[in-house]
């Protein structure tokens, strides 16, 4: 394959696992990750390892600070792990029935009815779904902004390959 070739495919893997960071149906951070290893393996690029060992550093901060920070953030709530799980399972559903806005529909609506039936007050299960989301959110913003400082490293070294 030419370096032209995998550097579209490295490319493509880096934008499907920033788009899976947010879309929890895609894979997120080890798409990126798996980028960097295709790049420093078949990449025409002296830095190629450089940017692998750097975007991986990034991708376990990313994907450690999030995981830690949302269920640091549940905890001090008291919100257990299930609603998010039930929350993820009806957004997965919601994608296939309602395709373009059926994931975070049903997200939100599959953490606010476990909520609901958890804590059994409205208000409080309101209160608990929308910190759940701040929590999430959070999390996947810090992941998020760590990838796409792995993708401009990679980017970095996929264009000094070319060059």
């Amino acid at each position: 394959m030419t370096p032209a070739l995998i550097a579209v495919l490295v490319a493509l893997l880096a934008l499907v696992g920033l788009c899976g960071i947010v879309i929890p149906a895609l894979p997120g951070s080890l798409t990126v990750g798996l980028g960097a290893l295709v790049w420093a393996i078949w990449g025409n690029s002296s830095w190629g390892w450089i940017a692998f060992g750097v975007a991986i550093v990034l991708l376990a901060i990313g994907m450690g600070s999030s995981a830690l920070l949302t269920k640091r953030n549940l905890d001090s709530r008291q919100i257990p792990q299930w609603p998010v799980i039930v929350g993820l399972v009806c957004g997965l559903v919601g994608a296939f029935v309602l395709p373009a806005l059926g994931l975070p529909i049903g997200f939100v609506l599959g953490l606010f009815c476990s909520e609901l039936y958890r804590v059994r007050n409205v208000s409080q299960a309101v209160s608990t779904s929308v910190a759940a989301l701040k929590a999430i959110g959070t999390g996947m913003l810090i992941e998020l902004a760590c990838a796409m400082t792995a993708t401009a490293v990679l980017g970095a070294s996929v264009i000094s390959g070319l060059l």
